[in-house]
């Protein structure tokens, strides 16, 4: 009876660490299109709203279990379409903590949306790049790739697409 009891103890212990074994999806973009206003914290341009809604499309059977946004208007507007197509809240992170991002984003089951800006959304793409060259800032007029981040037991790769590549 004892070694029943330890036996099931010991299965219950490797189904609670198994979250960053199952294979997952991070998608990482910049947010949209924005209003070139002298405004800190602009809304969308009507080009990035389109934008988002493309992000929504292009997600939709992608099973979105997570969504995260700095906490801006055009990073909240750009994953809005995403978020609520997939019945998820927005979950807010700091843009100068990847460190915590990566090990939050590590230890989260299913496929997630992360949402940043020309400076950030590279560096969190990096990451998870095991081996080869690394991936650059983009550009301010830079809105159109998206970075695929496959999570696997094994390592991780990762895809850097074109809107228009779905």
């Amino acid at each position: 009876m004892k070694n029943l009891i330890v036996f099931f103890i010991l299965i219950g212990l490797l189904a609670s660490c198994t979250s960053q074994n199952n294979p997952k999806t991070l998608y990482i973009v910049r947010h949209a299109e924005k209003q070139l206003v002298n405004d800190p914290d602009p809304e969308l341009l009507q080009v990035g709203q389109l934008r988002a809604k493309k992000l929504a499309q292009i997600l939709e059977n992608q099973e979105i279990k997570h969504v995260f946004s700095t906490d801006y208007k055009r990073t909240r507007l750009t994953v809005q379409p995403t978020a609520q197509q997939a019945k998820v809240d927005i979950q807010f992170y700091d843009p100068s903590n990847h460190d915590s991002l990566v090990e939050q984003l590590r230890s989260l089951e299913g496929n997630i949306l992360v949402v940043g800006h020309s400076n950030t959304v590279s560096r969190l793409a990096n990451y998870f790049v095991d081996e080869g060259e690394k991936f650059k800032d983009l550009q301010d007029i830079e809105y159109d790739f998206i970075y695929e981040v496959r999570l696997e037991k094994n390592g991780s790769s990762v895809v850097r697409k074109l809107y228009k590549d779905y």
